[in-house]
């Protein structure tokens, strides 16, 4: 990235930044004036990186007021894998992580991709206002891409980001929990909602037909894996969010530090040592600067046991909630049937409302 670049870039992310913290400013004032969608695929269990990261922000949001759709996004689970593995049970799971984490079913919709038609079918209009370069430009097709050591791209795959649109616009979501590596696919949103408007919208221009969803920006950062590298199921670095006291106790046993007794938190220099810091200070509400001075000569081992610590209790209440939830499958399958029968509605409604503009309710 030469420096031109490189300054537009960062300037493109101090003003989303900016903008994210009017959208908190009036959130807190006036939740009613907003519509979230969030989501996750099914292809794994979710682990504490997706908690500091994302859960912990939609329950605050959702318990604030705001509206709240979550996908699970099961059709994008073949983006880049020939199957979809033991998918009932991955679905089952992220289900109980929600409702156990406090988001409640009857307030937040949450849904599956493939019980939902209507949403599916915008994918045809939308894939219309967008070129082939700018989709294989597309930050977030480039970086699936790699992650499937060069595999080649399936269709699936090069409209991604078109199909995340159509999450974020069927139920004309305004506002979207995001990490500043997610902001292009949300602009790409952007760009379909702006293009469908001046293609199809001209008859009302004072009313579009979709909103410019906007990003709240994640306030975590993001947490390394176990190795050292960014947390990921794939990379099987993560402690799930299920997880037993005794099997987070083995993982931490071998994550990764360094040679240095003296705990610092140097994310710079000391990556590793830092993201444990980092990780211990989330679970205990402090800064990670007064965990490493209060554990000092302590080594990786004085860390490792108070990252151990610090995990187990902030996520027992979590584990009890959800193994008592993940006991009665009937009830989990009752919960989505809602859902997606309330995010199949919503859909239904903005196809229709698509269908008008484009002249083809025959």
């Amino acid at each position: 990235m030469d420096a031109e670049t490189m300054a537009s870039s960062e300037a493109s992310l101090a003003r989303s930044t900016a903008r994210s913290a009017e959208i908190e400013q009036s959130i807190s004032t006036d939740p009613s004036r907003f519509r979230m969608l969030t989501g996750d695929r099914p292809t794994g269990n979710l682990h504490i990186g997706h908690w500091f990261g994302s859960l912990e922000n939609r329950v605050r949001l959702a318990n604030a007021g705001v509206e709240t759709f979550l996908v699970i996004a099961d059709y994008q689970v073949i983006t880049d894998r020939d199957g979809v593995g033991p998918l009932r049970e991955r679905v089952h799971s992220l289900l109980a992580d929600y409702v156990a984490a406090g988001l409640d079913p009857e307030k937040v919709t949450i849904f599956t991709h493939s019980s939902v038609p209507a949403l599916n079918q915008l994918m045809l209009p939308f894939l219309s206002l967008v070129t082939d370069a700018e989709l294989r430009r597309n930050p977030t097709v480039k970086t699936e891409l790699d992650d499937t050591g060069e595999r080649p791209m399936s269709g699936l795959l090069l409209t991604y980001p078109v199909h995340q649109s159509a999450d974020i616009l069927f139920c004309k979501a305004n506002v979207v929990p995001v990490g500043k590596d997610q902001l292009p696919h949300l602009e790409q949103a952007r760009v379909v909602a702006r293009r469908f408007d001046e293609r199809y919208g001209r008859s009302v221009p004072e009313r579009p037909v979709f909103p410019q969803p906007e990003a709240l920006l994640s306030r975590s950062g993001t947490i390394l894996g176990l190795d050292g590298a960014k947390m990921s199921k794939s990379r099987n670095n993560t402690i799930e969010l299920g997880m037993s006291e005794d099997e987070t106790a083995k993982l931490l046993k071998r994550a990764v530090t360094d040679s240095d007794r003296h705990i610092t938190y140097d994310p710079m220099n000391r990556p590793e040592v830092s993201n444990l810091v980092n990780l211990a200070a989330l679970c205990l509400d402090r800064s990670p600067e007064d965990v490493a001075a209060e554990l000092g000569d302590a080594g990786g081992g004085g860390l490792k046991k108070l990252v151990t610590e610090a995990v187990n209790e902030r996520f027992a209440g979590h584990r009890a909630r959800r193994a008592e939830i993940v006991a009665d499958p009937g009830h989990l399958a009752a919960i989505l049937a809602d859902g997606n029968a309330r995010a199949g509605a919503v859909a239904d409604d903005t196809l229709d409302e698509v269908r008008r503009a484009m002249n083809m309710d025959y």
